[in-house]
């Protein structure tokens, strides 16, 4: 585990102790008392669900800003980073000077490709142990419930969207075994979690998920302004609609105007057919 660590520079490790499961809050308690034992600059998390709400209490503890999904971060100067970050859902770029004494960032997904440094031959992982206050262990999460092996849709390389096109909750059936037959998550449209056929959790779009595959396959979605801000950085967008006119398809790499309830499951049982993994 420490050899891609090694190839990208890093010299030190610590084996963290917060207590079982996800516990935001006892996290946050340690990257504290950690900070402050290695005097540390910067405190730095991926811009996930969980490298968010960290850093969130991170800030209410230590008292600093946050400065959420930068793209690049620069000291100019002890306590002043020149910074840019990802505003609006992606849509635009802000360049800012954050004055603070711990610099607290998160890294907007897949923005920033991770960069070989100067090897190091050995890294020291050292056991941490903070101190972790009982108030700071009663919200956590023992296990994870999560459908579809487990794919996070904030990291997923492959992302299966359905829309109000789908018809219905029990319509998500082929579109949830395309997701697992691809590796991937299964996404939704706004309408869609209103309706009440999928959890919002699985939610794309500016108060949903920020998505950023390799592939996105957008199924019966028109394509509203609040759900393009939120699969902006998808490398490639692909449309199942039967509408040629929606507003989706302008933003297209390859569209399908067609019935998705006989694209998909076609689409499925030739992934079935293939020889090897999916």
């Amino acid at each position: 585990m420490t050899g891609p660590l090694a190839e990208h520079g890093v010299a030190e490790a610590y084996a963290v102790s917060a207590g079982d499961g996800y516990a935001p809050a006892a996290w946050a308690r340690a990257l504290a008392e950690l900070a402050v034992s290695r005097a540390a600059a910067a405190v730095t998390a991926a811009a996930t669900d969980r490298g968010s709400e960290v850093l969130a209490h991170l800030g209410a503890i230590t008292g600093q800003p946050v400065a959420a999904g930068c793209v690049s971060a620069r000291f100019v100067s002890p306590g002043y980073c020149e910074l840019t970050r990802q505003r609006w859902a992606g849509s635009l770029l802000e360049d800012a000077t954050l004055e603070a004494t711990l610099a607290l960032l998160s890294v907007a997904a897949d923005a920033v490709p991770a960069t070989p440094g100067e090897a190091t031959a050995e890294i020291t992982v050292q056991p941490f142990l903070p101190e972790i206050p009982d108030a700071d262990l009663r919200v956590r999460a023992s296990e994870s419930t999560e459908r579809g092996g487990g794919v996070s849709l904030a990291t997923a390389r492959v992302v299966v969207g359905g829309g109000r096109g789908v018809g219905g909750a029990e319509g998500f059936a082929p579109l949830e075994e395309l997701a697992e037959l691809l590796g991937g998550a299964l996404g939704v449209s706004r309408v869609v979690t209103s309706e009440g056929w999928r959890p919002h959790r699985q939610q794309v779009g500016q108060t949903g998920t920020k998505i950023s595959p390799e592939l996105y396959l957008a199924c019966g979605i028109s394509g509203a302004i609040q759900h393009m801000a939120g699969c902006l950085s998808a490398k490639n967008i692909v449309v199942v609609n039967t509408d040629p006119d929606a507003p989706i398809i302008s933003r297209a790499d390859y569209a399908v105007i067609g019935d998705l309830s006989q694209i998909i499951p076609a689409l499925v049982e030739a992934l079935r057919d293939r020889p090897g993994p999916a």
